[in-house]
């Protein structure tokens, strides 16, 4: 059986990862566990992936998608030299370069994943996620929330039953949800966040400040170029880290923009107070998210065990004093934030896959579901109504059925509008989906027809809705896909085969690959640490030239890959 991968599809990092042994573990590329997800077109039409397009950010912003995570489920496009993508097919870039690096460390084709999203993703926004790992050449088994991963990945060294917080801010989400591990079962009790916070606008607002000190100093408008933008964003995030760990950080960027001919500089030196007063007001929206997750699993901050910090920006200081100060915990970091939320998809994946690991898990659904509604109130129709079929934190997979009736006798058709969301006015809530069900007949005294209407929800988050004439038996239904700004069946091949045509490898590289993985899988006695990490970058090298469309450096690689095997045998 060829294994399922998990991996963390993230809005700044991403990553993938294995069980092994009973035990999670990552799937390094070179000496990082984890690759910027960031996707470039460089100007000789080579396609950049992870660390590459990263590098071209500050040079090439207009011709490098960052966050794309952001825009996963919108009607959305990047252009990226003469190619326009949909976030969906940028993703697909980088869930291929996964795809590649677990090949690489496997020894073997790897077809299946399981990838997590942000619990508080919609459904078009997991559909995407979907449509992204098949344009990549992935069949993706599962879609699960990234902090119910991150739970899974801890509560496989829990021996004691526990109710954990699982804090998770990342680059461009967060999410907090509260879990329940108990006898090998982890169960999320209730889920809330925010889709568009993270450690991106975090940067955001450290940069604008930073471009308004420029400003000032040199009567400019830095902001509106987008070079000096990339620089200072990218400043902005490197000082973050810095005063994750000391109290004054400087940025210092030489030839930043240029006035009347002129070269401009930048030095700045910013304290971790001045950066804390920054994004106070984002953490405190952060706060309110816990405190709607304790209100919905009606538990008190009393009878929290632990709290986990996941994600990269969770160990920004004032989030553990946040913490403190709302929960009366000390928050924890068991495992390597950035590394959490794919190690908990590995043990899915394992789980799946049906390998002896002591886990269940539980999940819930993050928003309400239901459909907008009309009645008569004293001869007056009052429309726009919502009806909840599937409250908000139920636990999934899991079905619901109501009976509905036309308003008017003679009725014969009524259309279905699905929302998601907790507003009572349904127009208010997020429209997912319509359809039309016609042809009904009256079943009641008063000439109306009566319809059941049923949602389905499963472990991926995908929904099926199923409208039923109570008279014919005729049914109308849909799965939440069908939204215009998914790709249809064309799009995805088309985008399958492009992808495609972005790696061609010589067949003697692949003989030469098949004969480096062999070495290694067999571990020959005659080769020493040194030269088995050797060949190990060779081969990754060779991966991300492939990606990268570089044929000379491919051939390159491969002369060396040849000489360096021949001294080998």
């Amino acid at each position: 059986m060829s294994n399922i991968i998990g991996i963390d599809l993230g809005t700044t990092n991403s990553g993938v990862a294995i069980v092994n042994n009973g035990r999670p573990q990552m799937l390094p590329y070179g000496e990082k566990n984890i690759i910027p997800s960031v996707v470039g077109r460089a100007p000789n039409g080579k396609w950049l992936v992870g660390t590459p397009a990263w590098n071209q950010y500050i040079l090439d912003p207009d011709n490098t998608a960052v966050s794309i995570k952001r825009h996963m489920g919108e009607d959305y496009h990047v252009d990226l030299g003469d190619k326009r993508l949909t976030p969906a097919q940028v993703s697909a870039l980088i869930l291929r370069q996964l795809k590649i690096i677990a090949e690489r460390h496997l020894g073997e084709t790897v077809s299946e994943a399981v990838i997590t999203v942000p619990a508080y993703f919609s459904d078009s926004q997991r559909q995407a996620t979907r449509d992204a790992g098949r344009i990549a050449g992935l069949k993706v088994q599962r879609i699960i929330n990234e902090p119910t991963a991150a739970a899974l990945a801890y509560g496989l060294n829990l021996e004691e039953d526990k109710l954990i917080l699982v804090y998770d801010l990342g680059g461009g989400t967060f999410d907090v949800s509260l879990v329940e591990l108990m006898g090998g079962i982890v169960e999320v009790l209730a889920s809330h966040g925010d889709t568009h916070l993270g450690g991106d606008d975090f940067d955001y607002q450290l940069a604008r400040y930073l471009a308004d000190r420029f400003d000032e100093e040199n009567d400019t408008d830095i902001w509106g170029d987008s070079r000096a933008q990339a620089r200072l964003l990218r400043a902005a995030e490197q000082v973050k880290i810095k005063l994750s760990n000391r109290p004054f950080a400087w940025v210092k960027e030489e030839y930043l923009f240029e006035k009347d001919g002129i070269p401009l500089h930048f030095e700045h030196e910013v304290s971790r107070s001045l950066f804390e007063t920054e994004i106070k007001p984002l953490l405190e929206k952060t706060a309110a998210s816990i405190e709607q997750v304790l209100q919905d699993a009606d538990i008190s901050a009393e009878e929290i065990d632990r709290v986990l910090l996941v994600g990269g920006s969770s160990r920004i200081p004032l989030v553990r004093q946040l913490i403190i100060d709302l929960l009366d915990i000390e928050p924890e970091i068991g495992i390597n934030p950035d590394e959490a939320v794919a190690l908990g998809a590995a043990v899915q994946a394992a789980i799946i896959q049906g390998e002896p690991i002591d886990a269940i898990l539980v999940d819930v659904t993050p928003h309400s579901l239901g459909i907008a509604t009309a009645e008569l109130r004293l001869g007056t129709v009052i429309p726009d109504q919502y009806k909840v079929l599937i409250p908000r934190n139920s636990t999934i997979p899991i079905s619901a059925e109501e009976l509905f009736h036309t308003l008017y006798p003679g009725q014969t058709k009524i259309e279905i509008q699905v929302y998601q969301g907790e507003k009572e006015i349904a127009s208010q809530n997020r429209l997912l989906g319509e359809f039309l069900v016609e042809n009904l007949e009256a079943t009641t005294d008063e000439g109306r027809a009566q319809i059941t209407v049923r949602f389905d929800f499963d472990m991926d988050g995908i929904l099926q809705v199923t409208a039923r004439d109570r008279a014919t038996g005729q049914e109308a239904d849909m799965t939440i896909e069908a939204s215009l700004k998914r790709l249809d069946e064309t799009d995805i091949e088309n985008a399958q085969n492009d992808i495609s045509a972005l790696r061609p490898l010589p067949d003697t590289t692949k003989a030469l690959i098949a004969r480096a993985n062999a070495l290694l899988a067999n571990e020959t006695d005659g080769m020493d640490k040194v030269m088995y990490e050797k060949l190990e970058t060779l081969l990754s090298d060779i991966a991300l030239a492939q990606v990268n469309h570089d044929v000379l450096r491919i051939d390159e690689l491969s002369e060396t890959l040849l000489d360096f095997l021949f001294d080998l045998e």
